[in-house]
């Protein structure tokens, strides 16, 4: 019987953060929109390959998302810190609708997009990139005040099962409807057209759920807007070890490691497996991910934390080499498993670290320095993985990549004991680790 009950508490601890409604509305928001996003960008993927057969042009389209954040990332923080955080999301993703609007617009043109002229891809794709350079921050920022401080770890962790949720059924999702065979009046929607449809319609939804979160009134500081609370964030980050060691760690080994971005290349010359197949191969590290997620849910992470970041992005680096140099679509599914279940944990403890070792007044701006790290390692690492298969080829861009996440995990061992020696998820434990927590912003009171 005792037993029964310590399983049942085990299971109703695992959901304790959709206790609250707020947490409700925002990650169902959230599957809708991550989903749109996953299945467009598989669209537009395969739609700029089609037009051009480029791995360059493929980088490039991370590249134009990556853009806005590097130039506007640390002015977001600061609005974050300043303003509205959810009206400030629901303007970005108003923006990011417009944006796939006018990609569906483009995609029913008979004229827009012609062979080797994909600039106004490009131009949607930069705006696109400015609505998430501020939607970011402001929607890190905001997650603590969804649930209670004690559920925040639970929090964090659901946050990243449904989004990898989302994540793995997006592509699949995007995959399916670009080839999905319509006929008649229905056919000038087929291929990219009703991947955006889709997308947008995954958007009105996200901002109709958002709108409808209540947040407690909180004081805000109307600090004025000078370089000095702009770079408030990125100093904090530098000067506090724990947090640079794994927020760094992130950005270059995913940097380094990351194959997204060439997959339609293995898909359609080294898989040869279509568009349904590339849908598989995007699916694949989320799986993954949510494996471990789920599992994390019932049996999270309680010691050692820091070593167990860096063993699974060692795991990481190596999953990508094995991927790299697989020609069996089998090992190539499983390599990318194995990819996504090890990013999953770094995720999880880079996310606790970052909001549990940063104050409240903080988080926008230190949020705003984590996002472009992770947009960094994303979208400017999909046009780095471009770039470097448009020198040495698809196979040894990704191999040299792995094999670079695997010495920058080595090097950030060496570099960060505090990393190294972060224990339990907890503000406490956290503050043992690096003492350099104790340091905030000049004028700021410490509670």
């Amino acid at each position: 019987m005792a037993e029964g009950g310590c399983t049942e508490s085990a299971r109703a601890a695992a959901g304790i953060a959709f206790e609250s409604r707020n947490f409700r509305l925002y990650q169902s928001a959230r599957l809708m929109v991550i989903l749109g996003a996953e299945a467009q960008s598989v669209a537009v993927a395969w739609q700029v390959y089609q037009i051009t057969h480029s791995a360059l042009d493929l980088g490039l389209t991370g590249l134009a998302l990556f853009m806005p954040g590097l130039f506007l990332m640390l002015a977001a923080g600061h609005a974050a810190d300043r303003y509205d955080r959810r009206k400030i999301i629901l303007a970005c993703y108003g923006l990011q609708a417009v944006c796939t609007g006018v990609l569906l617009w483009l995609s029913m043109s008979t004229t827009a997009l012609r062979v080797g002229r994909i600039w106004p891809v490009y131009a949607v794709l930069v705006g696109i990139g400015m609505g998430r350079a501020f939607s970011g921050p402001a929607a890190s920022a905001m997650l603590p005040s969804l649930v209670p401080k004690d559920h925040f770890v639970n929090a964090v962790t659901w946050g990243a099962t449904i989004y990898q949720i989302a994540n793995m059924s997006g592509p699949a999702v995007g995959g399916l409807l670009f080839t999905l065979p319509l006929v008649g009046a229905m056919a000038r929607w087929n291929g990219a057209a009703i991947v955006y449809a889709f997308t947008l319609v995954m958007l009105m939804g996200f901002l109709v759920l958002v709108g409808m979160i209540r947040l407690p009134q909180v004081p805000v500081a109307k600090k004025g807007f000078s370089a000095r609370t702009i770079l408030a964030g990125l100093e904090y980050v530098w000067r506090t070890k724990l947090l640079l060691g794994s927020i760094s760690l992130d950005l270059f080994a995913v940097m380094l490691g990351g194959a997204v971005a060439l997959l339609p290349i293995f898909a359609t010359e080294i898989l040869h497996a279509g568009p349904r197949g590339l849908g598989l191969l995007r699916a694949m590290p989320s799986v993954g991910a949510l494996v471990v997620s789920l599992t994390m849910l019932v049996r999270p992470i309680k010691r050692r934390a820091g070593k167990v970041m860096l063993t699974c992005v060692g795991i990481f680096g190596a999953a990508t080499v094995v991927f790299g140099l697989s020609k069996s679509m089998w090992v190539s599914l499983v390599a990318l498993l194995v990819v996504g279940a090890s990013d999953m944990v770094s995720v999880v403890v880079r996310s606790s670290i970052l909001q549990l070792a940063t104050p409240p007044e903080m988080r926008g701006r230190v949020s705003a320095v984590n996002w472009l790290f992770i947009g960094a390692s994303n979208e400017f690492g999909e046009f780095e993985s471009g770039l470097t298969a448009s020198w040495w080829g698809a196979v040894r861009s990704v191999v040299v990549g792995g094999i670079g996440s695997l010495v920058v995990t080595a090097m950030a061992a060496g570099l960060f004991p505090e990393l190294r020696g972060a224990d339990a998820l907890t503000a406490e434990s956290l503050r043992e680790s690096g003492r350099e927590l104790s340091v905030v912003e000049p004028g700021i009171r410490q509670s």
